[in-house]
């Protein structure tokens, strides 16, 4: 397992700072989530960790810094599962999640039995291997969401970061990989960085949530720490009830009165 942690991160693009000195830790094994709405710097954060982008400040995986990293030490490390992934039109699902596998390959190198059966093995995890045979524009929301993290797992990458995982699904199939999740953190020893939308869920099942607003961290914590009415109402400019329940606090925008 792999800790991560942020120190000081900075990201300006096309001029603009998204990331303004943001501090974060993820413990090995452990599960954090960064809530806060749209624009506050969620997805550009996962980015540096992923090393796909140079911030100012610090990413460190296991006290290494990420910028001292090839692509391919970083890509062994850290596997980022993106929200709108591009997937070749007519790709078959098992080529796909064989494209996972390129970080352990040398160049030109094909893929051999090995790397086969360790795609094979990150479907059946996923109980997605009926679907090897079939081409991922075929697939459903919730099947291609799995496929998508299949090729993650494929890599076998110590730290899953997964931007928006439950984005367009419905609530079958949010709740359907979020437990896949948490039940791979468990097997094969994940650490798990991830962005939500859906506070409720965000606060079910990370251990800590990180909320950023306007490209700072304006609260950290455990989800009744930061899932506070206050806090919601004032970073996201809604009107909401929490709900104190035993797996978390529960998130309700309450309408307006008429």
């Amino acid at each position: 397992m792999t800790t991560v942690a942020c120190r000081s991160i900075t990201v300006s693009l096309d001029g603009v700072e998204v990331l303004r000195g943001v501090d974060l830790d993820v413990p090995s094994g452990g599960w954090v989530t960064v809530v806060g709405p749209n624009g506050a710097g969620k997805s550009t954060l996962l980015r540096a960790v992923a090393g796909s982008l140079t911030p100012g400040g610090e990413v460190l995986l296991d006290s290494r810094p990420v910028r001292s990293l090839s692509r391919r030490e970083t890509a062994r490390l850290v596997a980022l599962v993106p929200q709108e992934p591009v997937i070749p039109p007519g790709m078959r699902v098992l080529d796909y999640v064989l494209l996972g596998r390129t970080a352990h390959l040398g160049f030109f190198e094909a893929e051999g039995m090995g790397d086969v059966e360790m795609a094979v093995s990150a479907l059946h995890d996923l109980d997605a291997g009926h679907l090897a045979g079939r081409t991922v524009d075929t697939l459903s929301g919730g099947e291609r969401q799995r496929v998508v993290i299949a090729r993650a797992l494929a890599q076998e990458s110590p730290v899953l970061l997964l931007d928006e995982p439950t984005t367009a699904l419905d609530i079958g199939h949010q709740q359907e990989v979020l437990d896949l999740v948490d039940g791979l953190r468990s097997e094969r020893n994940l650490t798990v960085l991830a962005t939500m939308h859906d506070l409720t869920l965000a606060g079910q099942y990370a251990d800590r949530l990180v909320m950023l607003d306007g490209g700072l961290v304006a609260a950290s914590g455990p989800a009744a720490e930061v899932l506070t009415g206050e806090a919601v109402s004032r970073h996201y400019g809604v009107r909401v009830r929490v709900i104190d329940d035993e797996v978390g606090p529960i998130v309700v925008p309450v309408r307006r009165a008429p």
